[in-house]
């Protein structure tokens, strides 16, 4: 299959709700790439073929396949990340284990449809910003061979370049999701802090870890964010983040640009004339360019490995590094040993200097909507970086390095193609919840570039049209008879619903199967989080006809306000509690589906 078949998750979604491509042939075609792109060190572990495809049968014979946002999507998650079936291994084979579940965030991509075919090499313990530290080897870069891939999440990265998956799991704690994207000429999404669950995740530093989402456009990204995001019992860094909607670009855009003089490219002046290009893209856009002081960030940067935060990477690796230390690779363990060397005094010195510098950032946002920045100063080839390892690797955390301590969140974007044929790409950034702001606007700059996605040549499909929002239609989720596939559905279809999406509660709610006919569950909502993520579906109806709909439901079925994962209220089924006596309590099925699946077969 060649590249004119659908290469972004949008289009693979729609051509298999169109039944014009299968699940099973998505899956296969991304191991007939693999095969052809023949690079070992993408992947250091890849599932076998026949059992993903297997998985992608079993997935199309399902009732509600079609409604799932990421129905049939082939994804790579980096190998730091736990995912049933696969050893984790962070690039260390005497750290790996095999992990009992799946990372939150993998159970969440799965639960939509997506399909996990392998696991992803790095930068050992997420440790670098060049994707070379790795004894499984260094993944070739998807744009210009000579070129390193960018790190940590080299192999997520690269995967996502060559065309192998549409997309793939990073992480970011310092820039690894971001400088690997701008390398390879995709879209990299760093979600605020504890807007994706950690849980599952080996940590690099626990105070600032984040999952991070590799894709060939800004609305895939932002499809996969909105899947895996909401908070997490099984995180403590969790938290409950509401994500937004994607918004049409706005009339007054304020982004901010450094001063005269503060910008540091290292003598390059390609990637300084294609930054100054970006900058006039975005005023041709419509924005308005405000300079800011950008040296506060620097320090904060500098805080990030100058500071305590090193030991936070000890922790996860001194038993190694005390009995094994040679199975560390020698740059990792040069940079992670001096962790060990930290006083509580320095720890406090530099969380009084960072509480600091977080006001001034404050007061730099006061009067922008985001920040757009160079997403690395510039680009080195994999013999430039092994042979001035350290160095190197810190010139490109340049414009990464403070952004998960400052709190922010971050949106890498192709900007062009240099005459040199290396990619160059910005970050936008912004203080945490503003993600899909980020992503409203980033999606109509990456458009406007007309830049093809990836290394595959593949153009920019036009841009989605945003839902419109009826003025007249009215939200209503589902939890039971009325999903998709389920007894009362046609209810919904009758009076001309639309399935808008599927998702889960916030995990204050319990469920119950009541004895009625049909059956139908009650779902009561608990004190915040001792309750479990119920599974539902979002319908809209017009406000007449919802007005019909609630009139006809019976006691003791209510209409309440629920709270969704995400955040966001909703209208919706719930349950009048005295009836619950006599009814069995299903809540951890997750969910009505799971429930009467299980019944059907008892």
């Amino acid at each position: 299959m060649g590249a004119e078949q659908p290469e972004t998750i949008a289009a693979i979604v729609a051509a298999h709700r169109a039944g014009t491509v299968t699940p099973a042939q998505t899956v296969a075609r991304s191991y007939q790439r693999i095969r052809d792109h023949n690079d070992p060190a993408v992947f250091i572990s890849l599932r076998d073929e026949a059992d993903a495809v297997a998985e992608a049968e079993r997935l199309a014979a399902r009732k509600d396949a079609a409604s799932l946002p990421l129905y049939g999507v082939p994804v790579a998650v980096k190998d730091n990340i736990d995912a049933l079936g696969f050893a984790t291994t962070a690039a260390c084979p005497a750290f790996s284990y095999a992990p009992a579940h799946n990372a939150t965030a993998v159970e969440r991509l799965r639960a939509a449809g997506a399909i996990i075919i392998g696991k992803t090499n790095l930068d050992q313990f997420a440790t670098g910003l060049v994707g070379v530290r790795s004894p499984y080897g260094i993944p070739r870069n998807s744009i210009r061979e000579d070129l390193i891939p960018g790190g940590s999440s080299s192999g997520s990265a690269t995967a996502v370049g060559a065309g192998l998956v549409p997309l793939s799991l990073g992480t970011d704690t310092a820039g690894s999701g971001r400088v690997p994207a701008m390398l390879n000429n995709i879209v990299g999404l760093k979600p605020s802090l504890g807007m994706i669950s950690t849980a599952g995740l080996v940590p690099a530093c626990r105070t600032l870890d984040c999952i991070s989402v590799f894709a060939l456009t800004v609305d895939d990204a932002a499809l996969a964010l909105s899947v895996m995001a909401g908070p997490d019992q099984a995180d403590p860094f969790s938290r409950d983040r509401p994500l937004g909607a994607i918004t049409p670009f706005p009339a007054n855009l304020r982004l901010g640009v450094p001063r005269n003089g503060q910008l540091i490219f290292f003598g390059d002046k390609k990637a300084e004339a294609a930054y100054g290009d970006a900058l006039k893209r975005w005023s041709a856009l419509g924005a308005t360019l405000v300079e800011f002081d950008l040296e506060p960030f620097y320090e904060t940067a500098r805080l990030l490995y100058e500071g305590p935060w090193v030991a936070e990477r000890y922790l996860v690796i001194r038993n190694l590094l005390a009995s094994a230390p040679d199975s560390i690779h020698p740059v990792t363990r040069e940079i992670t040993a001096a962790g060990s060397r930290l006083t509580a005094a320095d720890t406090f010195s530099a969380l009084y200097r960072l509480q600091g510098l977080r006001k001034i950032a404050e007061r730099a946002f006061a009067n922008l909507d985001a920040l757009v920045l160079p997403t690395a100063p510039t680009a080195y080839t994999t013999a430039q970086v092994l042979a001035n390892p350290i160095e190197l690797n810190s010139r490109l955390g340049t414009y990464t390095n403070f952004v998960n301590l400052l709190d922010l969140c971050g949106l890498a974007l192709p900007a062009s193609m240099r005459a040199d044929g290396i990619p160059f790409g910005i970050t936008l950034l912004a203080p945490a919840g503003r993600d899909a702001m980020l992503a409203s606007i980033g999606r109509v700059f990456h458009a406007d570039t007309k830049l093809t996605l990836g290394a595959k040549g593949v153009a920019q499909a036009p841009l989605a049209p945003l839902p419109a929002s009826r003025a007249d239609e009215i939200p209503i989720a589902v939890v039971g008879a009325h999903l998709s596939g389920m007894a009362l559905n046609g209810e919904l279809k009758a009076l001309n619903g639309r399935l808008i999406e599927a998702t889960r509660t916030a995990p204050d709610y319990n469920l119950y199967a009541l004895q009625t006919t049909p059956p139908k569950p009650g779902m009561l909502r608990v004190a915040a989080g001792e309750g479990a993520s119920i599974e539902l579906e979002v319908w809209s109806l017009s406000s007449s006809a919802f007005g019909k709909f609630v009139n006809a439901i019976p006691a003791p079925m209510a209409i309440g306000t629920i709270r969704l994962a995400d955040g966001r209220a909703v209208k919706g089924f719930l349950v009048e509690p005295e009836v619950l006596g006599e009814a069995r309590d299903i809540t951890a099925y997750g969910g009505w589906r799971a429930y009467m699946a299980e019944a059907a077969t008892a």
